[in-house]
C-alpha cells in the first residue's frame, strides 16, 4: 500500500511536470485557455453563486434550515432515506447549482445533523445546474433557443430527483447525532419547526452583523477557490488538446457515440464536457448546423448532469472537510449524466408545444448581457426552482403512498 502512494504521487508528480513544460512550449495558448477561465468565473460563476454562499450561510444562522428539516422530515425520510433537513439542501442545490449543494451537506455533516451515509446520499442529488446557467448561458447564450431550456430542464432536474431515488439504496441505516432536534411534544408540524428554528438560532447567538461578515468571508474563500479550480482546468484542457493526449480519449468517446447512435461530431464537446462543463456545452452548441438539434441537447444535457471534472474538483475540496466519500458521488454523477441524456429524446415531441411557447415568452437574455439584463431574471428563475422544488415532495409522497399501498 505504502509502496502503491509512492508510485501515484511520482506519477502525479510527473504529470504536473509535463504540463508546466507543455505550458513553456506554449505559452500564449496557455495565456488565452486561463484567460477564458478567468472570463467563465467572473462573468458566470462568481455573481451567480456568490449570493447563495451568503444566503445559505445565514439561513443555517438563523435556523431556517432546521425549520425546513423538521417540516420536511415526513417527507424525506421515506422517499430518499435523508432527513427533512435534505429537503432544503435539494431546494438551494437546484435553484444555485453546484457546489452549493455539496457544501451544505458538508456543513450538515460536520454539525453532525446527518450521517455519512445520509449525506453521501443527499450530495449525490443534489448537485445540479443552477436555472440562470441552463437558460441564459446554455439555452439562450450558446443555442440561442430559449425553447430548448423547457426540455433541459425537465431532462436535469427530473433525472436529478431519480438518482435521488436510485441513492436511495446506497448505505445503511446511519444517522446524524442531532438529526432529530425538534421536541415532538407540538401537535402541529409546522409549530415544531418555528420551535426547531427559534431553538438553533439561540443557539448560534451571534449578531446580524457577525453573521453577515463571516458569511461572506467564507463564501469569498471558497468563490476564490472555485476560480483557481476551473481556470486549472481550462489550461490543462488545452494542453492535453495541443500536445495530442486526448486523442485516445477521442478515439473512445467516437466509439461510444456510434454505439448510441449520436453523431461522432460530437465527440469533442463530450470530451471538453468531461473537464469543463462551460466549455463542453459550448463545443455541444457550436457542434455544426448539419446535427440534429436533438441530439445536440441530449449532450448538453450529460455535460450539465455530469458537471466535468471542474466542478467535481470543487466538490472534493468541501467533502474532505468531512468523512463523506467521493466514490458515491461520482457513481451518481455518472448516472445522472446517463439518464438526463436519456430523457431528452423522450421528452422532445411531447414536449415540442411548450418549446414552442418559449420561445415567445422566455427573454432573449444571457450571462453575456451584464447583470443589469440577467440578475433580475436570475432572481425570478431561481425562486421558481427553490419554489417547485419544495413543491414536489409532498407529490413524491403521494406517488410513495400508493406504491407502498399496492406493494401491500
Amino acid at each position: 500500500m505504502h509502496a502503491l502512494r509512492i508510485g501515484a504521487a511520482g506519477v502525479t508528480a510527473l504529470a504536473l511536470a509535463a504540463m508546466a513544460g507543455s505550458m513553456l512550449y506554449y505559452p500564449a495558448e496557455a495565456w488565452h485557455a486561463a484567460l477564458r477561465g478567468v472570463a467563465i468565473w467572473w462573468d458566470i460563476l462568481f455573481p451567480a453563486l456568490m449570493p447563495f454562499f451568503v444566503i445559505a450561510e445565514l439561513f443555517l444562522g438563523f435556523g431556517v434550515v432546521h425549520f425546513f428539516g423538521t417540516l420536511f422530515d415526513p417527507l424525506m425520510r421515506p422517499i430518499f432515506r435523508v432527513p427533512g433537513i435534505g429537503g432544503f439542501v435539494m431546494a438551494m442545490g437546484f435553484a444555485s447549482g453546484y457546489p452549493v449543494g455539496a457544501r451544505l451537506t458538508a456543513q450538515l455533516r460536520e454539525e453532525g445533523l446527518v450521517g455519512r451515509d445520509e449525506g453521501e446520499r443527499l450530495v449525490a442529488f443534489t448537485t445540479s445546474s443552477d436555472p440562470i446557467f441552463l437558460i441564459g448561458a446554455v439555452s439562450v447564450g450558446f443555442f440561442h433557443d430559449p425553447g430548448l431550456a423547457v426540455v433541459l430542464a425537465a431532462a436535469h432536474y427530473g433525472s436529478c430527483v431519480l438518482t435521488g431515488l436510485i441513492m436511495r439504496f446506497h448505505g445503511g441505516e446511519t444517522a446524524g447525532p442531532a438529526a432529530k432536534t425538534a421536541p415532538r411534544t407540538d401537535r402541529f408540524i409546522v409549530v415544531r419547526a418555528l420551535r426547531a428554528m427559534h431553538l438553533a438560532r439561540l443557539k448560534d447567538g451571534r449578531p446580524l452583523g457577525v453573521m453577515l461578515k463571516e458569511a461572506i468571508e467564507s463564501s469569498l474563500r471558497l468563490i476564490f477557490v472555485i476560480g483557481g479550480l476551473v481556470v486549472f482546468m481550462s489550461v490543462a484542457l488545452e494542453m492535453l488538446t495541443l500536445t495530442g493526449v486526448l486523442n485516445g480519449l477521442y478515439q473512445i468517446v467516437d466509439a461510444v457515440l456510434r454505439l448510441c447512435g449520436v453523431p461522432t461530431e460530437l465527440s469533442r464537446a463530450v470530451v471538453n464536457g468531461l473537464f469543463e462543463v462551460t466549455l463542453g456545452a459550448k463545443s455541444a452548441a457550436e457542434s455544426g448546423p448539419h446535427l440534429p438539434l436533438a441530439a445536440k441537447a441530449a449532450v448538453a444535457a450529460f455535460i450539465l448532469s455530469w458537471g466535468g471534472l471542474s466542478v467535481h474538483a470543487q466538490i472534493v475540496s468541501l467533502l474532505n472537510r468531512t468523512d463523506l466519500r467521493y466514490a458515491p458521488f461520482v457513481f451518481a454523477r455518472f448516472i445522472h449524466a446517463l439518464l438526463a441524456s436519456a430523457a431528452v429524446p423522450l421528452l422532445w415531441e411531447p414536449f415540442r408545444p411548450l418549446r414552442e411557447a418559449a420561445d415567445a415568452v422566455v427573454p432573449a437574455v444571457s450571462m453575456a448581457d451584464g447583470p443589469a439584463r440577467w440578475l433580475p431574471w436570475m432572481i425570478v428563475s431561481s425562486a421558481a426552482v427553490f419554489a417547485s422544488s419544495l413543491a414536489l415532495l409532498p407529490v413524491l409522497y403521494a406517488l410513495y403512498a400508493l406504491v407502498r399501498r399496492a406493494s401491500t
